[in-house]
């Protein structure tokens, strides 16, 4: 389960996010390509959109329980920061 007292700083503020446990398999952005990003330099994952629709909830709902360290939570701070 993921621990958002240990997400990455890179994650824009909101509920979902991905915390320190990421392997960077790039399941998430292949289930979610406009929600997840890879880091250029250190290669893991991080929420680089919060969902706004239904179907884009849907999406990083699929990332989060596709993710094979659960690594995603949806459980981080609602608004920005």
């Amino acid at each position: 389960m993921a621990n958002k007292s240990k997400k990455f700083e890179d994650n824009v503020g909101g509920r979902f996010y991905v915390d320190k446990e990421c392997i960077a398999c790039d399941a998430c952005v292949l289930a979610a390509p406009d929600h997840f990003g890879m880091h250029p330099e250190d290669g893991h994952a991080f929420v680089v959109k919060q969902p706004s629709s239904p179907e884009e909830e849907s999406q990083c709902t699929e990332a989060l329980e596709g993710c094979p360290v659960e690594a995603i939570g949806n459980d981080g701070e609602t608004g920005e920061g």
